[in-house]
């Protein structure tokens, strides 16, 4: 196959279509859609593993589409009847099927390099500081799925020249892709179906944690059977005969087998916390992961500011450390929460927004009154705890009025709200000081145990 040849191949047929779709389509979504992909520590730019995982969730959608694509080119032969005359030719079998899936190949690489390169720069030009190789594996096992996946449709389309074949393969693909994928909704995610059958699919569930990452038996195993995958579809491309095409599908079954042995049989096994992101890095009380050691310098300094405010407000009783908070939790489950450390999570627009006197503020709210219910992108209901968080911040830094914390648009205050939280600041500062901070101390004991903390701020249960 020389230059010549696969420029005309690139020039006169269908083989760049499929990478040009993923490219663009790809592109589309993550650049021009304001989605969830852009918010939270996990978001498609903010660290390298995410932004992997978010390129290879995209293959929920783009890899049936591939494998259709790839079966709208295998039937060229059949459509243009030609068939007959092409298996008479001196030239092998084998060399006339490297045209059309070299060509593909040429093009859905670099498509989808492409996609990874604009993910990359934007990341490295970021603020993170946490650099690793450990993404890799995740972007090279999504170039192998498509390559696989357009050599094997093209060959099933050779094997089975109907016009039904490529709308009929796509169908069940995405069928099969969106029913076998995991959920993120769960501690780790997990799928209703066995989970070695859904680690046959290329895609993944959307990145909701940072530190989550696909363990080295999941990268073996699909590579494994993706192999195998393109070995059927190449065998198949060549094929001429009855007894060969049945011989083809020796490959795919051969890898499915070995890759099932592999690939683990548990959530816990497939998705598992990335180490060296997750070891903490601290500047005295103040800690944070590796992967978000940027965020360190400010919080270092308006940490500390923020714990002698707290020992001021609270005395012995005050926390004594700020760390950020790594425990994967499930959709909707309370966060848990510590006595003697003011808990960050930098998936909370909030802190993710705040800097200077605000984060102050914000690390010292969320020191006298935490918030049980997490506000991250995937959740938000954490907003309900602002209105008090706003009190106790202004109490404790001694304002003269009630100042509401910087909230992003989603998050403001109705009017409702900013009035009922102007009753109970005047109910707090018309206290003694004594009262006051026995109050906040019994304030943020409810918080603690995520009890009604509302009511106890606004005098009700003390009444």
């Amino acid at each position: 196959m020389n230059a010549r040849v696969l420029r005309i191949e690139l020039k006169r047929s269908a083989a760049p279509w499929p990478g040009v779709v993923v490219l663009a389509g790809s592109l589309a979504v993550l650049l021009l859609i304001d989605g969830i992909w852009w918010q939270g520590d996990a978001g498609w730019t903010a660290q390298w593993t995410s932004m992997a995982l978010w390129t290879r969730y995209l293959l929920s959608f783009w890899w049936p589409l591939v494998v259709g694509l790839g079966a709208v080119y295998g039937l060229r032969d059949s459509r243009s009847r030609m068939t007959e005359l092409l298996t008479t030719t001196p030239l092998p079998a084998w060399r006339r099927a490297a045209l059309p899936a070299g060509a593909t190949a040429l093009v859905l690489v670099p498509g989808f390099g492409l996609l990874v390169l604009v993910g990359g720069v934007q990341v490295a030009l970021g603020a993170t500081a946490y650099t690793s190789l450990g993404w890799l594996p995740i972007s090279l096992v999504a170039a192998l799925s498509f390559v696989a996946g357009a050599v094997f449709g093209m060959g099933l389309a050779r094997a089975v020249p109907f016009a039904l074949t490529p709308p009929a393969l796509t169908l069940f693909l995405l069928l099969a892709t969106l029913s076998l994928r995991p959920s993120n909704d769960e501690v780790l995610p997990s799928s209703v179906a066995p989970n070695r059958l859904s680690l046959l699919l290329p895609a993944t569930v959307e990145p909701r944690e940072m530190l989550l990452t696909l363990s080295g038996s999941v990268h073996l195993g699909q590579t494994l059977w993706l192999l195998g995958l393109l070995a059927t579809g190449f065998a198949l491309l060549s094929a001429a005969t009855l007894r060969a095409r049945l011989l083809a599908v020796a490959p795919a079954l051969a890898c499915a087998a070995l890759a099932l042995l592999i690939l683990p049989a548990t959530p816990r096994d497939t998705y598992v916390i990335d180490e060296a992101a997750a070891t903490l890095v601290c500047d005295g009380p103040v800690c944070v992961t590796q992967a978000n050691r940027s965020h360190l310098p400010e919080l270092a300094s308006r940490g500390k500011d923020a714990l002698r405010v707290l020992h001021d407000a609270l005395g012995d009783e005050a926390p004594d450390s700020v760390r950020e908070d790594t425990r994967l939790r499930a959709v909707g489950d309370d966060r848990r929460l510590s006595r003697d450390t003011v808990l960050v999570d930098f998936g909370d627009p909030l802190i993710a927004r705040a800097t200077g006197a605000e984060l102050t503020r914000l690390l010292v709210a969320e020191g006298l009154v935490p918030n049980c219910a997490p506000r991250t992108p995937w959740e938000g209901s954490g907003q309900f705890d602002i209105p008090a968080q706003s009190i106790a911040a202004s109490w404790a830094l001694g304002d003269q009025r009630f100042t509401p914390l910087r909230t992003p648009d989603r998050y403001a205050y109705s009017q409702r709200e900013q009035a009922d939280a102007d009753v109970v600041w005047r109910r707090l500062t018309a206290l003694s000081p004594a009262e006051q901070r026995s109050r906040m101390a019994e304030v943020r004991a409810a918080a603690l145990s995520c009890t009604g903390y509302t009511e106890v701020l606004a005098g009700k249960a003390s009444s």
